[in-house]
């Protein structure tokens, strides 16, 4: 299948964000207790200055941040699935004389594996910023482009789809 280099670097992004998603899943299952323990010494370190002494309130975004990493961890596989499959549909399309499926391969590819690095750092960053809000908020530089991302490649794989369904047969 030689036109799978067409899409090389949306596949490599990909499978780069799928083992994102596994490194995470093994992460818990061998340190969950001292991942744990490094969001509540974040949190522990500005508790007098940040939560003002609200112990409760440290938890509840504690409690956040963990969901926050677990949401990396499955963004990672299955956004990252996703965007390889496209990968792969996009390799089986015709029309590789554009760069239209190189382009959407690669913004699928990308923003799947920048998205959950989202989610891993938002969970990181919140405890030692006092709230998820704040951590999402100075994170927005790549939420937002990583997710846009994603949805262009979608569409565009869309739209490439459809016209090799549907479009005039190439002459």
């Amino acid at each position: 299948m030689s036109s799978i280099r067409n899409v090389r670097w949306g596949v490599l992004f990909a499978l780069s964000a799928v083992a994102f998603g596994f490194a995470m899943g093994a992460l818990f299952g061998a340190n969950e207790a001292a991942m744990k323990g490094h969001l509540k010494a974040e949190g522990e370190a500005v508790l007098a200055s940040t939560y003002l002494g609200d112990v409760a309130k440290l938890q509840s975004v504690l409690d956040k941040s963990w969901i926050y990493l677990q949401r990396a961890h499955l963004h990672g596989g299955a956004i990252g699935a996703v965007a390889l499959a496209l990968c792969l549909l996009l390799a089986l399309l015709p029309g590789h004389a554009t760069r239209m499926p190189a382009l959407a391969a690669a913004a699928a590819g990308l923003g799947a594996l920048g998205y959950p690095l989202y989610w891993l750092l938002a969970g990181l960053r919140a405890p030692g910023l006092g709230g998820t809000g704040a951590a999402k908020a100075e994170l927005e530089w790549l939420a937002i482009p990583s997710s846009g991302l994603a949805i262009v490649g979608l569409l565009l794989t869309f739209a490439l789809t459809l016209r090799a369904l549907f479009g005039r047969p190439a002459a």
